[in-house]
């Protein structure tokens, strides 16, 4: 008995045309993160439910369990996929550490699983492209710049827009917090963290709640306001009368990732003192990427510094990541802006089939264009020409190659087209390619004819 299909929510499934769209992106962004010297690695989709949780108030809730469906192995620890690749690579670290030459340069395009409320930009299933950069006890703090330099060199490839990567180091947010006396600074980062989603009045009554007094809050909030595109932020931080050497701390290297930034890709970055971002592991510098176009999204890419998170008791791997959420930035910019491909089919050629018993030369055609790099699909039927070019034309594949043995044939010369497709317009001699967009053919060599560079690969474009 057939049943009825169920889309399921939270899951993200294109078109071949955007599919193509996604691949460019994926890549370009493989050949920037090799371009600037890290490797490849792949872990594997669970990890135990205990490493998992340990990451911050909310992630219980996020994560899958996984379970058989039949049987019961009460010996196996619980399991969950992972809904990051920090913690996975964090435990790969440790794992494989006496195997990996450090400073071990890492980035991983994989996807993530989170069990939460499906919404615009957020997925139960996502795709991360990672990078991270980990030491073995001291992890210089230049490495913090070069992740962000790294990430505009990707964007600056892609069709994504305008955007600014806002940055932040929590040590600022720690220092700032204890110089006015308040003791929880994670739950105080936490809460100022949703300064986004509730506002000013909202944060407000979350900090007074969790003891603040309102002078603590007011500076709390005043310290959120912050936002310079270079480094005047430092006086501004110092303005508010603030004295702490972890604050100190803060500022120096917040100040050196934006001078550095200003000289390589200026523009691209500012300093944020709101971003905060909420997993626990973060002790350092902090990075968020926003569309400017639509800021109210939400960051595209993110990540941090933490020194803590992979340590085996007797040697500490600090580390410094960030990830570009694929899934997240394609939600927007394919399912709702309609970025795509050109053609729905990688192939830029389609070799024609007059009859079946001509096949193996049409795929011996074939088989010289793809030897060259040249995507060829050979016709699935030996239809007629019309019919042949018309499979082409509805793909967007732009050129039919028709065999020299066809084009000789005297059902192959014709008189002038009369616009049907069904007649070629041979010279009698070799092979011919059509170009259906343009109605051109010309007499073509399989061993040495390239289509124009621009037609090689479909493009990527928004529709106009």
């Amino acid at each position: 008995m057939a049943s009825k299909v169920t889309p399921i929510s939270g899951f993200q499934e294109w078109l071949p045309a955007q599919r193509i769209a996604e691949q460019h992106f994926l890549d370009t962004i493989r050949e920037v993160f090799e371009l600037h010297g890290f490797a490849s690695i792949n872990t594997r989709a669970v990890e135990p439910v205990d490493r998992l949780s340990n990451q911050g108030e909310d992630a219980d809730k996020e994560i899958y369990g996984v379970s058989r469906l039949a049987g019961d192995d009460s010996s196996e620890a619980s399991l969950g996929l992972h809904f990051d690749l920090t913690v996975p690579f964090a435990r790969y670290t440790l794992e494989h550490s006496g195997k990996l030459t450090f400073p071990f340069r890492r980035y991983q395009i994989q996807q993530a699983w989170r069990g939460e409320r499906p919404q615009r930009g957020r997925y139960r299933e996502f795709t991360q492209a990672d990078i991270d950069i980990v030491d073995a006890n001291e992890l210089p703090s230049h490495y913090e710049a070069e992740l962000l330099l790294v990430i505009a060199d990707v964007f600056s490839r892609l069709p994504v827009g305008d955007y600014r990567i806002h940055v932040n180091n929590r040590k600022i947010c720690q220092g700032f917090y204890q110089g006015i006396g308040i003791e929880d600074v994670i739950g105080t980062l936490r809460i100022v963290d949703k300064l986004d989603k509730v506002g000013d009045d909202g944060v407000t009554k979350l900090l007074l709640a969790a003891g603040c007094t309102r002078p603590q809050v007011d500076q709390c909030l005043a310290l959120a306001q912050i936002c310079t595109a270079d480094s005047t932020f430092v006086d501004q931080v110092q303005a508010l009368g603030v004295h702490n050497d972890t604050l100190e701390e803060g500022l120096a290297h917040l100040k050196s990732i934006i001078d550095t930034a200003n000289e390589h890709a200026p523009g691209v970055a500012v300093a944020d003192l709101r971003i905060a971002r909420g997993l626990d592991y973060y002790t350092g510098t902090v990075y968020e990427t926003m569309l400017e176009r639509e800021p109210s999204y939400g960051s595209i890419c993110s990540g941090g510094r933490y020194d803590a998170l992979a340590s085996d008791g007797k040697r500490t791997y600090p580390g410094v990541g960030i990830s570009i959420g694929v899934s997240r930035l394609l939600g927007l910019l394919i399912g709702e802006e309609g970025l795509s491909a050109s053609r729905e089919t990688p192939s830029v050629v389609l070799v024609a089939v007059n009859h079946e018993d001509s096949r193996p030369e049409s795929m011996r055609v074939a088989a010289a264009l793809r030897a060259r790099g040249i995507p060829t699909l050979v016709s699935p039927k030996a239809a007629k020409f019309g019919k042949q070019i018309q499979f082409a034309d509805r793909r967007g594949i732009p050129y039919v190659w028709f065999p020299g043995s066809e084009a000789d044939s005297p059902a192959a010369i014709h008189a002038p087209s009369t616009g049907t497709g069904d007649e070629l317009d041979a010279t009698g001699t070799g092979d011919q390619v059509k170009d259906i967009r343009s109605g051109d053919q010309v007499s073509a060599d399989r061993d040495t004819w390239t289509p124009p560079t621009a037609d090689l690969h479909p493009t990527i474009a928004f529709p106009e």
